[in-house]
């Protein structure tokens, strides 16, 4: 088992996840997502996020694994970009209210989809 160290590249991770999570939070919040609802709304792209990692790094067919974790990522990226001053928070076009209302539906099939997905068989070995 490896030890968590903390270091510069750790607090800038945290640093960093930390304002991708308010960016999401913010846009969920500005498409008319409101209290806890704007809360689970980063939960659930950075869990996809995780889950298709992981999946990436135990799986050898992991092509799944790939698209998802693009998916969540782009979703990610979209809300820190969004965020920037580039999109008028106080007046979100519906397309974006669309694509946040029907995000948690995505995040659920690709989150069932990485879990119930069948791995590669173990290999068996021959009794010695």
């Amino acid at each position: 088992m490896s030890r968590i160290r903390i270091d510069a590249v750790l607090v800038q991770a945290v640093i960093a996840g930390a304002l991708s999570f308010a960016h999401l939070h913010d846009l969920a919040e500005a498409a008319g997502q409101d209290g806890w609802k704007a809360w689970a709304y980063p939960v659930s792209v950075d869990l996809l996020l995780v889950a298709a990692w992981r999946r990436m790094r135990t799986t050898a067919d992991n092509r799944a694994a790939w698209v998802w974790f693009i998916i969540a990522l782009a979703a990610s990226l979209g809300a820190n970009v969004a965020t920037a001053g580039l999109l008028d928070l106080d007046n979100v076009p519906a397309w974006l209210r669309i694509l946040v209302a029907g995000w948690p539906a995505l995040a659920f099939l690709g989150g069932t989809l990485l879990v119930h997905s069948p791995t590669a068989a173990p290999t068996e070995t021959a009794p010695v």
